[in-house]
């Protein structure tokens, strides 16, 4: 959907005085923070086509507009000016996150907690070990009721686990299964380790002793042990300083949602790269019914030993979007130069903004 210039520079004067001041934008104050030399009434036709577009909408008999899910889409995409962060900013981002991961150990509870603090919205953490496989098993055999399990995984720790049988095994055995486990069962997720492949494993070899899954289970045990996660939730009484959830009902049910449901742990990490930016969720595009009115604006961080993490904040899609990001980029960035061994950003870093969001139609 093509907008004009002067569409466009109208949406984002809209945008910027709504998140300023949480009131409906009238066309007097479109001419009075706009370049756009033309009449009040050339204003309001084109305030009336971008309602009409669905990129405003006009609350009850209000004489001003407020934007849409799709408006604040249009915006973060293509019309808001990235914010750079000054080197005040970016050394009290640095300050507050040392401060942080001096005191205390829990990286994730501070760092939610340093991001609460500065943006001044409800924030999370997470992080999550990403997933790993085993890339090779030895089977060893110790006599005929006792044989050990080694796993070398993919992040490079070895596990194993003596195994003592109630029947007597031959050590031709134990040498088909760990042939059929290293030909079959490596580099794969737990998931895929099925009922169904146990089974034509179990026939494969000849297994009536059920062998292929007391081995099969303990590498689901330790892939699965190997996902650890942590998630923290901050600063949810910065919701109540918001016009959109001063009704207590309202700020009680998000505020119970995001405490039972974080939403960060719905989305993968892998998808959002610390050098990538940042993800922005308007509105709408959030799955879960209880964020339909909020937005979601979320950053990754590299946290070393093959664990990565996601610094989020939630507010009302009247956020401001850039500062936000900002912020949020410049967190991460320094996150993973202390945590992962990434480089440190500067000083007054223009932090990008990668937008993740489709533009729909209505």
């Amino acid at each position: 959907m093509e907008l004009s210039e002067r569409k466009k520079k109208i949406l984002a004067a809209v945008v910027d005085e709504y998140i300023k001041t949480a009131e409906p934008v009238g066309s007097k104050t479109i001419l009075q923070t706009c370049d756009l030399n033309c009449s009040s009434a050339t204003v309001r036709n084109e305030l009336a086509e971008l309602v009409g577009m669905g990129f405003l909408e006009q609350p009850h008999t209000s004489a001003g507009r407020i934007p849409t899910a799709l408006g604040y889409r249009i915006y973060v995409n293509e019309l808001m000016e990235r914010q750079k962060l000054s080197i005040e900013e970016t050394e009290e981002i640095n300050r507050g996150l040392n401060e942080k991961l001096r005191q205390l150990g829990t990286v994730v509870s501070n760092v939610g907690t340093l991001a609460a603090n500065l943006t001044n919205y409800t924030a999370m953490a997470f992080s999550a070990t990403m997933a790993c496989t085993v890339t090779r098993y030895d089977l060893i055999y110790v006599d005929a009721n006792t044989f050990i399990i080694v796993a070398m995984l993919s992040n490079n720790s070895v596990k194993n686990k003596l195994v003592n049988l109630p029947i007597s095994v031959g050590q031709d055995m134990i040498v088909r299964l760990s042939s059929a486990f290293n030909a079959n069962f490596t580099n794969i997720t737990e998931e895929k380790i099925t009922p169904l492949l146990i089974r034509a494993t179990e026939r494969a070899i000849d297994d009536t002793m059920g062998l292929t899954g007391v081995v099969a289970s303990f590498a689901i045990e330790v892939l699965t042990s190997e996902k650890a996660t942590q998630s923290y939730l901050a600063g949810a009484n910065h919701l109540l300083n918001q016009p959109e959830y001063r009704d207590p009902g309202k700020a009680h049910a998000l505020m119970s949602y995001l405490s039972d449901n974080p939403p960060l742990q719905s989305i993968d990490v892998s998808e959002i790269s610390p050098d990538d930016g940042v993800r922005v969720l308007i509105g709408p595009e959030n799955v879960a019914e209880e964020l339909k009115d909020s937005s979601v604006i979320v950053a990754s961080y590299d946290a070393g030993d093959n664990t990565k993490g996601l610094i989020g904040v939630v507010g009302p899609t009247r956020m401001d979007y850039s500062k936000v990001a900002a912020k949020l980029s410049l967190i991460a960035s320094a996150l993973s130069a202390r945590l992962g061994g990434g480089s440190e950003p500067p000083p007054g870093l223009h932090n990008k903004l990668i937008v993740k969001g489709d533009i729909h139609e209505p």
